[in-house]
């Protein structure tokens, strides 16, 4: 399916992004990872880029298409968490996160369209389920993944007309560490048994990337083993 295909991930050097970035590598895939910091994965272009910044996004995805001609998918993975008191955010705090979760989706998307010209034509950007639900000290992240929430389905209403699909996934508790880290709780909470893994967030990319899927655009899928949908109440 996505044999000599190419992808492109951005924050690919760590965590749910190397694991997606891998997954399309196993399935024959050309894949570029787009982050600040060097890639381990082997097998995967390393290319390096301030994704909040709109002239070196520029840069990078013509660079792309000069050496590979036409861009398939493009998951907008890259993201940063900083969470603080409200009445410490700074103007920079804000910025920061913004820039690197919400802006970079906008311009990496915009940029990778304009190469989007073959059979396969899908840009996934990572949400997260804090889109739709809180906690306290997560303004500057809730603001961004919401943001994302909202990007997604208004760039696939902007993009149809070019045959490009945007969806996103919304993941809850993905545990990118030791899993004997996590303690039996952590598990059980979840109506699914367990917390999830980066490899759920990748075989959902793999799907919503997969032109089989083409009557799939505009939405957002939720990968939070039940957790958004769980009352949480004392009784």
């Amino acid at each position: 399916m996505f044999t000599n295909k190419v992808v492109v991930v951005t924050g690919a050097a760590q965590g749910i992004g190397k694991t997606v970035a891998e997954s399309f590598q196993k399935q024959g895939a050309k894949v570029v990872g787009l982050d600040i910091t060097p890639l381990t994965s082997e097998g995967i272009e390393y290319r390096q880029c301030d994704v909040g910044n709109f002239s070196e996004v520029e840069k990078v995805f013509r660079s792309i298409h000069e050496t590979y001609g036409s861009i398939h998918v493009l998951v907008n993975n890259a993201g940063i968490s900083e969470f603080k008191s409200l009445w410490d955010i700074t103007e920079q705090d804000w910025d920061h996160v913004l820039d690197t979760n919400l802006k970079s989706v906008f311009i990496c998307s915009r940029e990778a369209a304009r190469y989007m010209d073959d059979d396969i034509r899908s840009i996934v950007n990572m949400s997260s389920t804090r889109a739709f639900m809180s906690e306290e000290g997560t303004e500057t992240y809730s603001a961004s993944k919401g943001g994302i929430y909202a990007l997604s389905h208004s760039l696939a209403a902007s993009l149809h007309t070019k045959g490009i699909r945007v969806n996103s996934i919304a993941p809850g508790w993905i545990h990118t560490g030791d899993a004997s880290e996590l303690r039996d709780v952590d598990h059980n909470q979840h109506w699914s048994g367990r917390a999830g893994t980066t490899d759920d967030i990748a075989r959902a990319c793999l799907f919503l990337s997969n032109p089989e899927n083409s009557f799939i655009t505009g939405e957002c899928l939720t990968i939070d083993g039940g957790m958004t949908r769980k009352m949480i109440y004392e009784h």
